[in-house]
């Protein structure tokens, strides 16, 4: 069999090869070598140049990607290819191609997850220091074919250390997770991941947590992650070194406890969750002539609001319901204005307070009745959920019109009333985003 032992030197962020060095190896020995510089066609940041040694005028009459890319193909053809942290050269490449339309296919396999696996208890598997532990010399590092002529050295090792074969063949199976999961993710700790409801987190070599999800299967949706080709997927899985989760038994409770581990750790990779939402309130006044008006504005403008909601669209389908429930008039509930009387296009229930036909006292004890509705429909709410596995429940649990978190009790626990069930709850923050949430099951 032939490996294509492959290094690529990048710009960075925007993943453009400067350089790239290919080494055929077979039987023990290189047959065939291909090195060049590229013109990445972008910027090289300055610290990728003190990093590489490669700057903008060493590229500058060096080839682009398309003229070489034939050179690649051919000397890559019917091999296997090999690259230290493979997932990231490998994808790098395959992106060149597909910016001048070609197809890049072939099989792979990571120096550092065959070092693991053959050569366990390394402090490190980066290149560099691995490389120290092993005696193996770079000359040039951080240049393609300093890194890549190493890595050759190590490869020649490892395919000599014992039961190496069968760990070639199990990596090389199509149907093998090893190509796929990250370099520095040990496959025990993926297999250890359940096909059950909650959230995970991944992790770097540092233990930070650098992004947190959610999933009504953890298993199926952490691998998700390792096939997806987006950029911000390669570049979190090039970080991820350790998986871990926490089961939630609902999809709800999944996305409460996915919203407090963002607040809680900010991680790097997850940005929607970070922000902070606009809210907006509710309020009623009444006007010269006694009658009970409701509108609404932003939460900052609110004076005592009797609702709280996430959005204008929430506030308006509130109003629209509430109008059409208590029969009231849509210029009065905020939903229209600049009119003498309504002519909402949906609702048709005014009595005629817009066009004198109804007294205020009538028409306000319907308002009033909207309001008492609206102030104490979710004051105090136990809902019902899934437990992680048959011998539990799970709850969220409302009290004085706030989320005050969630929990799990074991079915043979006797529960007979609201302060029974806080001693199991497992305490939360209230926010505008745990509000949307709820709304959606409330």
């Amino acid at each position: 069999m032939t490996y294509s032992i492959i290094d690529v030197e990048t710009t960075g962020r925007t993943n453009r090869i400067t350089e790239i060095s290919i080494f055929n190896y077979e039987n023990g020995r290189v047959i065939d070598e291909f090195t060049s510089l590229v013109n990445p066609e972008d910027y090289i940041p300055n610290h990728i140049t003190a990093l590489t040694g490669i700057d903008n005028s060493m590229v500058y009459n060096a080839p682009i990607f398309a003229d070489i890319a034939q050179n690649i193909l051919d000397i890559t053809e019917n091999t296997v290819f090999v690259a230290h942290n493979v997932n990231f050269d490998y994808n790098v490449i395959r992106g060149e191609f597909n910016r001048i339309n070609l197809d890049f296919t072939r099989k792979k396999l990571c120096t550092i997850r065959l070092a693991r696996k053959l050569i366990p208890g390394h402090k490190s598997y980066s290149l560099g220091k691995l490389c120290n532990d092993l005696n193996i010399q770079i000359e040039g590092r951080h240049r393609a074919r300093g890194d890549a002529e190493a890595t050759v050295i190590l490869f020649k090792k490892l395919e000599h250390k014992e039961n190496a074969q069968s760990i070639f063949t199990q990596f090389l199976n199509g149907n093998s997770r090893q190509g796929t999961l990250p370099a520095h993710l040990p496959s025990q700790v993926f297999d250890s991941i359940p096909n059950s409801t909650g959230i995970y987190y991944f992790l770097n070599k540092k233990k930070e947590i650098i992004y947190v999800g959610k999933a009504k299967n953890l298993k199926k949706r952490v691998i998700g992650h390792f096939y997806d080709k987006k950029q911000k997927e390669l570049d979190l899985c090039r970080e991820t070194a350790h998986v871990d989760f926490e089961l939630s038994g609902s999809e709800t409770i999944a996305l409460l406890m996915e919203d407090a581990a963002i607040k809680k750790h900010f991680p790097k990779f997850n940005v929607a969750s970070k922000k902070s939402n606009r809210r907006f309130g509710i309020f009623n006044y009444t006007d010269r002539n006694g009658i009970i008006h409701f509108t609404y504005n932003t939460l900052k403008l609110s004076p005592n609001p009797i609702k709280i909601l996430e959005s204008k669209r929430d506030v308006i389908s509130y109003l629209e319901k509430i109008c059409e429930a208590f029969e009231l008039c849509p210029k009065y509930c905020g939903l229209q204005q600049n009119v003498t009387t309504c002519n909402h296009y949906k609702i048709l229930t005014c009595k005629g307070i817009c066009s004198q036909s109804e007294a205020p006292e009538a028409y306000n004890i319907r308002v009033n009745k909207a309001i008492f509705l609206t102030q104490n429909e979710s004051l105090n709410k136990i809902i019902k959920q899934k437990g992680r596995d048959e011998s539990e429940v799970g709850f969220i649990l409302i009290k004085d019109g706030s989320y005050r978190g969630y929990g799990f009790v074991n079915n043979n626990e006797q529960i007979t009333n609201t302060e029974a069930l806080e001693n199991f709850i497992i305490q939360q923050k209230d926010n505008g985003d745990i509000q949307r949430i709820l709304s959606k099951i409330l």
